[in-house]
Parts: C-alpha cells; sequence; structure tokens
C-alpha cells in the first residue's frame, strides 16, 4: 500500500501519483506502459485477474473518485506468501494505492455509491493471456466487505487457486 504525499492548500491539493525515481527507491523499479480506467457502482467485484507470461502485468491502482477494497494475490509458487492476499480500502479521500507485482491476482469490490479507478499496467493487454481465479476460493479466504457481489460472466467461470498454472515462480523477491 503507498500512501502519497500530499499537498493540500486553499485552493485544493497536489500529489505525485508516480514518479518514477521515488518508487525505485522503495524496490518498485518496473516501467508502467498501458494507463487503464473503469468505473462500477456498489456492489460490482472485478477480478481476480492476472496475465502469464511473457506479458505478466504489475498494477498500480488507485480510486480517483469513490472507494473501493482492493486485493493483490500472491500465485507465485514457491513463495513464503504463495496464496496469501492483501487487502486495502482505497478512496477519493484517502489517496491512498495499492501496487498488485507481476505474480499477483488483482482485483476490488466496490464500496461506495460509484468509484472510478484509475491502474497503471507494467505490461500491455494481452487477452490471449489472460487468466483468473474465484473471487470466492474458500482457501484464499478473502474478507471481502460485500456478501453478494455482482460479477461479470467471465469472472464467475474461474477456477480456484488450487485449479491453475499461473506459471509464476518464486524468484527469491
Amino acid at each position: 500500500v503507498i500512501e502519497p504525499r500530499v499537498f493540500p492548500d486553499e485552493r485544493g491539493f497536489f500529489m505525485e501519483t508516480y514518479k518514477h525515481s521515488e518508487f525505485a527507491g522503495h524496490g518498485i523499479t518496473e516501467q508502467f506502459v498501458q494507463c487503464n480506467q473503469s468505473r462500477s457502482v456498489r456492489g460490482i467485484l472485478r477480478g481476480l485477474h492476472f496475465q502469464k507470461q511473457p506479458k505478466a502485468q504489475g498494477k498500480l491502482v488507485r480510486a480517483i473518485t469513490g472507494a473501493i477494497f482492493d486485493v493483490a494475490v500472491d500465485l507465485r509458487q514457491g513463495a513464503p506468501s504463495y496464496g496469501q492476499w492483501v487487502g486495502a480500502e482505497l478512496s477519493a479521500d484517502n489517496q491512498k494505492m495499492l501496487y498488485a507485482p507481476a505474480g499477483f491476482a488483482h482485483g476490488f469490490c466496490v464500496v461506495s455509491a460509484a468509484a472510478d479507478i484509475l491502474y497503471m499496467a507494467t505490461d500491455e493487454y494481452a487477452p490471449a493471456l489472460e487468466s483468473g481465479i474465484a473471487w470466492d476460493d474458500a482457501d484464499l479466504n478473502i474478507a471481502w466487505p460485500i456478501q453478494a457481489p455482482q460479477l461479470s460472466q467471465r469472472d464467475r467461470q474461474w477456477p480456484r487457486l488450487c485449479d491453475v498454472d499461473s506459471g509464476f515462480v518464486y524468484q527469491g523477491r
């Protein structure tokens, strides 16, 4: 979870949402090559998505309006944190961001009336390499803040993590 420096004044605020040297100083050295925006309403859940190699994507996610509960799940075989998840509320008010590196599945649910999400990706979208895992996989036990989310047909059909060969292997990082 990334908390950018925010400089408020009587006119509003200014913040740097991405600065390569700052991120690199904290170990995030990847370059972002694509930026996406989505809008969803309360109760929508998108995910858990990832792209396979050679087009695996890291994602830097933030809510520019509204609020979401954002989740990243470690898919790297052999990692000490394999199958574990991290989640955080990202909102226009708290201005937090979440970085999900390549090798992690990503998803979010909207907890405000509506939310606009901006996410920067480290590789371009490649539909043939897209994959996912079930949002409600009992082995992951994600503490989603909504009980009966609205899902796309595609997101209803993802398999459990134990049935997915993501191709990601832990490299000691």
